[in-house]
């Protein structure tokens, strides 16, 4: 099971309802964080999260309200007997801030650390999923991200039971596509499971409209987009390079998205129904995200 949890929906300044941007993916044992604005760390624990479930770190870009709460999030991370390898990812000159930021800072290197500056890729394949990145238009590099669930097979107990198999590791071999002999007999692994297509998640940061923000979301299961105004500023939105939530919507809507979370709001909106409403003119399935909502994908 996937969960996506909204650490801050705010924009650049935020409110008494919203935190600074970030959100966190969990895939079982791993934690994603996309982001990491000031107040991240106090909204992990309000959401009963340990920061040490983090694993990897995705930056989208270098503004300071998707990247305050780094300083405070790694120092925590060395008081809590964190064991792992944080990895960080993000955009040409990552590694630099980083370092300026160790400078700014009177504080220990505590925990191990691999940051690693990408541009538009596939960056991580692992065994049950994989990372792409993509450039977006913001007026400093950015990036959005998806994450991809690889497909998997599910076995069909009522085809187990046949060959009279009993659960165990061999039960298992077959859910990962390999084929067993069991009382002398070859059991194939396609003719007992069947394939479960795997979850895409795409997330776009801060940018304009721009091409790529329709070639990331094909298909996706849920687009989490930014939608800081609503169609009725869009010259206002242009002219800090960011999207309404008119154009979030058109995008779901042409990229054949299942649904849509709008996030990134400006401080100007007390209640995000204008955005919500406004966005559901074009693509029906979406919903405003609040601070600590909770998605789950099965």
């Amino acid at each position: 099971m996937i969960e996506v949890v909204f650490l801050g929906t705010s924009s650049m300044v935020p409110t008494k309802e919203r935190n600074q941007t970030g959100l966190l993916i969990s895939y079982g044992s791993c934690g994603i964080l996309v982001d990491c604005g000031e107040g991240t760390q106090r909204q992990l624990k309000l959401a009963n999260i340990s920061i040490t479930k983090i694993d990897k770190i995705l930056i989208t870009h270098w503004h300071s309200d998707h990247v305050l709460g780094l300083p405070g999030l790694i120092q925590s991370l060395g008081a809590s007997e964190y064991g792992k390898t944080l990895e960080i990812y993000g955009p040409e000159g990552t590694k630099s801030h980083i370092e300026y930021m160790f400078k700014a800072f009177v504080f220990d290197r505590r925990i191990n650390m691999k940051i690693t500056e990408i541009g538009q890729s596939k960056f991580f394949d692992g065994r049950d999923f994989y990372l792409e990145s993509y450039l977006l238009e913001h007026g400093i590099t950015t990036l959005g991200y998806n994450f991809v669930e690889k497909d998997k097979r599910k076995v069909v107990m009522s085809k187990i039971d046949k060959f009279g198999l009993p659960s165990g590791p061999l039960v298992g071999d077959l859910q990962n596509g390999k084929d067993i002999v069991f009382k002398g007999k070859k059991i194939r692994s396609d003719e007992v499971t069947n394939s479960v297509a795997g979850k895409k998640i795409s997330i776009i940061s801060d940018t304009l409209l721009c091409k790529n923000c329709y070639e990331m979301s094909k298909n996706a299961d849920l687009l989490i987009s930014e939608s800081t105004y609503s169609s009725n500023l869009e010259e206002k939105s242009e002219s800090y390079n960011h999207m309404t939530s008119k154009q979030a919507a058109l995008i779901a809507s042409k990229s054949d998205v299942k649904k849509l979370i709008l996030t990134h709001f400006s401080a100007r909106y007390k209640s995000t129904l204008e955005l919500n409403e406004d966005a559901r003119n074009y693509f029906e399935n979406t919903e405003c995200a609040f601070d600590l909502m909770r998605i789950k994908l099965k």
